[in-house]
Parts: structure tokens; C-alpha cells; sequence
């Protein structure tokens, strides 16, 4: 598994990362057993960045991610964990407040992008992963908290990497105007951005990517095959946590016909096209089992023709970027990582 050196940063992660929102019981339980199975799968798979974050499962994904690495050696893996939710108890018996998660709702989550409300939950994250360090942490969802984000919560990330506690921090969000603000007005090492650069959202072609390689920093995506549509694409399929409207079912069902023509699942496609952008690090993927983690290691090193990306083009199937964004990468230019690896220098 290829690794990658996240900006200007020490940190480098694995191209598919872990993603433990899953393990947090999104929508649904999942065992402890089958949690710890995942994360063993995951490692036997050569994946070394695992991603979690306190609004997963309010703190399960933590407690069961931190529970499945603690036996491994520290140095062998990147752990990254996000900021701007506060978890306060709550009495027995309130409202449901899981938000997605098949939780008991002990705790509610309290937005906090203060320099305290950030080093508060980077102790507490600290606290429920029973680790001696996060390697990454991002701020979480700042959509409606720009201004605290900005003037206060980055700030404080800031202190902790020069003060050594983190090793590269940034944002993570699922829009990409305020992320690559981010990446022009602070200091970030990197940017998660969640089901904007994928086979049927090409957003981020706009200003996130050319912005960040131009910066010289990094972008890892997330959401690549947007929350379901892109792995199933079929009627009742959900794209981007809700049901998937019909036009872009039909649009995902055109673009598997496609892959398939050529041998390739949809899946496979959709995340080989993720990571192709040279400003794009790595690739973190939903996991709630062992077979999906190594479904995913299987589909990333199964081998894209370049005729593929050509009929999808020609089809017009591939997110074009728009004219005037000045990008520097054409979707369907598509480069073997071990060329791109090699022209830029990058780490392994």
C-alpha cells in the first residue's frame, strides 16, 4: 500500500485510509467482534491511516478503534480524529439525539469551535482512543461556525503542531467552498473533503484541487462513492445519506454499464478516478466489516484500461471541470500511481 506525505507535513498516510464512521454503528449495529475484525482486515490489507471522530457513534468508533490499534506498534499506523463536537452527558430517557448512529443517546453533541472547545475534545479523543497521540486532527463541519472556526478553533490546532501534540492538521466537511478557504487563508496541512470529487460530483474540480496543488498541499477524499450510489447503483440507493433521486440513479447505472463493458466494476472505477488528481492523498473509505475493507483493497489494485476513461468521456459520464477554474488536470488524463509517484517525488 502506496503512502503519501500529507502538504508540507511529516505525516504521510496510506491511499486507502479506514474510515470509522461504520464501526460508530452508522444507520445501523455492528458487533464489537465484527468492528475489531474490520481494523484486523484492514491492517492485513496494508492499510496504515485510520480515520474516527468523536460525533461517530457519539465516541463508539473511538473507543472501538482505539481498542483494535493499541496492541499494534504506534509508529506503523496514522490516526486522525476531528474537532468542533463536544460530547455531554445527558439523562436517561431524552430525545434520540444519535443523529444516524444505532447508539444509546447518552451524550449530546455540543458545537464548539473555541481554542478551549477544540483542545477540550482533542484531550478527550485522546481519552476514549487510549492512545499517546493523534497524528492528524481536522475541524468538523464548520459550515455554520466559519467565523469561531476561523478566528479561534484553527488557531488552536495550530499550537498543538507547533507544540508537537499533532502532526498535521486541517478541515474535513462535505462542501468545498470553505475548505479551500482553508487552504488559502491558514496554514493547513490538509484538507478531508467528503463526496465532491467522485464519478458523479466533480466539485472540487473547481477550485479545491487546482488550489491545493498549486499550495503544495494535500486533499484526502472521502465519500467516494457517495454514501452508496456508486457501489450499488440501483433503485432505493442512497447518495450522499439520503435516497438517491432517480436521474442520478440513472446516471450511476450509465456509468456502470460502461465500466462493466470493459471488465471493470463500478466500484473499482469510481475509486481509481478518486485518487487519480495529483493533489488528492489518499482515499478514505466507509467500513463496518472485514469484507468490505478488503473488498476495497481488492477493487484499488484492480487494473483500469485506458479505453475506459475514454468512453466515459466520450459518453459524457466524466465530471468536467469548468473553464475558467484554471485547472491543471483533465478528468480521463489518467496516469499509473507508480509514474505519478516517481514524477512528483512522493513517498511510499
Amino acid at each position: 500500500m502506496r503512502r503519501r506525505r500529507l502538504g508540507r507535513s511529516t505525516v504521510e498516510i496510506t491511499e486507502l485510509a479506514f474510515g470509522g464512521a461504520g464501526i460508530g454503528n452508522l444507520h445501523r449495529p455492528v458487533s464489537d467482534e465484527d468492528a475489531a475484525a474490520a481494523v484486523d482486515a484492514a491492517w492485513e490489507c496494508g492499510v496504515r491511516t485510520f480515520d474516527t471522530a468523536p460525533h461517530y457513534g457519539l465516541g463508539l468508533s473511538e473507543h472501538r478503534l482505539g481498542r483494535a490499534l493499541r496492541s499494534r506498534p504506534r509508529d506503523a499506523y496514522t490516526l486522525s480524529t476531528k474537532a468542533g463536537r463536544l460530547l455531554e452527558p445527558v439523562p436517561p430517557g431524552g430525545d434520540d439525539l444519535a443523529q444516524g448512529f444505532a447508539v444509546p443517546a447518552t451524550h449530546r453533541r455540543v458545537w464548539d469551535f473555541s481554542a478551549d472547545g477544540v483542545l477540550r475534545s482533542v484531550e478527550e479523543s485522546l481519552r476514549r482512543l487510549g492512545l499517546d497521540r493523534i497524528d492528524i486532527v481536522y475541524l468538523h463541519d464548520p459550515d455554520d461556525h466559519g467565523d469561531d472556526a476561523f478566528r479561534y478553533g484553527y488557531p488552536a490546532l495550530e499550537r498543538l503542531r507547533a507544540e508537537g501534540v499533532v502532526g498535521a492538521i486541517g478541515a474535513g466537511m462535505n462542501q468545498t467552498a470553505m475548505l479551500t478557504r482553508f487552504l488559502r487563508d491558514t496554514d493547513a496541512d490538509a484538507v478531508l473533503c467528503a463526496g465532491r470529487h467522485t464519478l458523479l460530483d466533480g466539485s472540487a474540480l473547481a477550485e479545491l484541487l487546482p488550489e491545493a496543488r498549486a499550495r503544495g498541499r494535500s486533499v484526502v477524499v472521502g465519500g467516494v462513492f457517495n454514501s452508496g450510489l456508486l457501489a450499488d447503483p440501483r433503485p432505493g440507493a442512497t447518495y450522499d445519506y439520503a435516497p438517491a433521486p432517480p436521474d442520478l440513479i440513472a446516471r450511476a447505472q450509465r456509468l456502470q454499464t460502461v465500466t462493466e463493458r470493459h471488465g471493470v466494476p463500478l466500484r473499482a472505477a469510481a475509486l481509481r478516478y478518486s485518487l487519480a488528481h495529483p493533489a488528492v492523498a489518499g482515499a478514505l473509505v466507509g467500513v463496518r466489516s472485514a469484507h468490505e475493507i478488503r473488498d476495497a483493497a481488492h477493487r484499488l489494485r484492480t487494473p483500469v484500461p485506458p479505453a475506459l476513461w475514454a468512453d466515459l468521456r466520450a459518453e459524457g459520464l466524466l465530471p468536467e471541470p469548468p473553464r475558467t477554474s484554471g485547472a491543471t488536470w483533465v478528468p480521463g488524463t489518467f496516469r499509473d500511481h507508480e509514474q505519478r509517484d516517481h514524477e512528483e517525488g512522493e513517498s511510499r
